[in-house]
């Protein structure tokens, strides 16, 4: 008995070992739970944290996009009150303009958008001689864009002409690479303003003006005078008071079309510096008509469908023909009227240069060119014409 005793205190030693290693091994255990427990409290907690952070953050967004909406609404409001104002001025305008027996001869219509100051020196320079005769060509400016001092300035003639806004938020889509939208967006100007004038107002003409421009004092006149026409021949498309070859030196008679009664005065033209130098060179010495000249009684038959290339092909036959190299100096030894034949662009560009005229090329023609043939005059009143490598035979000369 005393053997089996002696033998279970001896189980009793392994026992309370292993006893002691579970124990070690349950302490262990919820030390490590503890410290999870820990790491999870302390997660959830900086969960909790950017939860309401992200929450305030979303509730001031919500306030700033409630306030966004509150404002564009205002806007919409204003915008939608000042376009019915803008209507209901040229209505107004408009109808006292026109409420006369007169049947208007033309719209005139100066293209602005953020020139105030040389918007203020065109309408001056219209108004001078518009004002005799404003119920034959009632004044617009059709301004295109929001520049405030330009709308100012446009309502301040509230009296005197109508006031129309053209706003485009479209985006513009070049045709091909490099083209400058600034040109697209005055298009779409031009093509809003004429179906305002033309489909919304009923005119059957319009005359453009760009807020760059002052007119002579036979602007009204000659544009009366090309108006019968315009309604006598279709073929003539438009009616130009600019002669891009009009420069001081090379004009004559004031009584001839190829003088100019539009003259521009804005140097700074928004193409860039290079334009400078382009306008000091071509525009700025364009000479404007300073003779009043009774147009109406001039006989402009010759410059209908049916008359006109022969008049042309008339000129051309009596005209010396000059070629070599100097042909400036040539021409000026000669009396009478001289045509200097080009066989291309490149060709044409040179003889311009030679005597300082235009030599820009448009579409695969010169500019202000018929049937390939440009006109000016050199040392006048001689005549040179520039004639285009199949110009003779459009015009039936043969052997010239």
């Amino acid at each position: 008995m005393a053997k089996l005793s002696c033998d279970f205190r001896y189980l009793l030693i392994p026992a309370a070992f292993v006893f002691i290693y579970v124990q070690m091994r349950l302490f262990a255990t919820q030390s490590e739970y503890a410290d999870r427990m820990a790491e999870a409290v302390d997660a959830e907690r900086h969960c909790t944290s950017q939860m309401r952070l992200l929450i305030d953050q979303i509730s001031m967004q919500r306030e700033q996009i409630v306030a966004l909406e509150e404002g564009k609404k205002r806007k919409d409001q204003e915008c939608a009150q000042l376009t019915a104002l803008v209507h209901d001025l040229e209505k107004k305008a408009l109808q006292r303009i026109t409420d006369k027996t007169q049947v208007p001869m033309a719209a005139v219509v100066i293209m602005a958008c953020n020139r105030a100051d040389y918007l203020e020196r065109t309408v001056t320079s219209v108004l001078k001689y518009q004002s005799s005769v404003a119920s034959k060509y009632p004044l617009f400016i059709s301004q295109d864009g929001s520049d405030p001092n330009v709308k100012t300035k446009a309502l301040s003639y509230f009296n005197q002409l109508t006031y129309m806004q053209h706003i485009d938020y479209d985006p513009v889509h070049t045709e091909r690479p490099g083209e400058l939208i600034a040109y697209y967006k005055i298009a779409r100007h031009y093509k809003w303003a004429m179906d305002e004038l033309f489909y919304k107002h009923n005119f059957d003409r319009v005359i453009i003006l760009e807020d760059d421009m002052e007119i002579a004092p036979d602007f009204f006149d000659y544009f009366e005078a090309a108006a019968a026409l315009l309604d006598k021949d279709k073929s003539i498309m438009a009616v130009s008071s600019w002669n891009d070859n009009g420069q001081k030196q090379f004009v004559h008679d004031p009584c001839k079309v190829d003088n100019s009664f539009v003259q521009k005065f804005a140097e700074h033209i928004t193409l860039g510096s290079s334009m400078g130098q382009f306008f000091q060179k071509y525009l700025e010495p364009i000479k404007m008509n300073d003779i009043k000249v009774d147009w109406k009684s001039q006989d402009l038959s010759y410059l209908m469908e049916d008359k006109y290339a022969k008049y042309v092909a008339g000129i051309l036959k009596m005209a010396k023909p000059v070629r070599g190299t100097d042909l400036a100096l040539m021409t000026s030894n000669i009396e009478g009227d001289v045509r200097i034949q080009y066989k291309d662009q490149s060709d044409f560009e040179n003889i311009a240069r030679q005597f300082g005229v235009f030599e820009e090329w448009k579409d695969g023609v010169p500019r202000t060119a018929y049937k390939g043939v440009v006109v000016f005059r050199y040392h006048p009143p001689r005549r040179v014409f520039l004639v285009g490598p199949d110009s003779l035979q459009q015009l039936g000369i043969d052997n010239a």
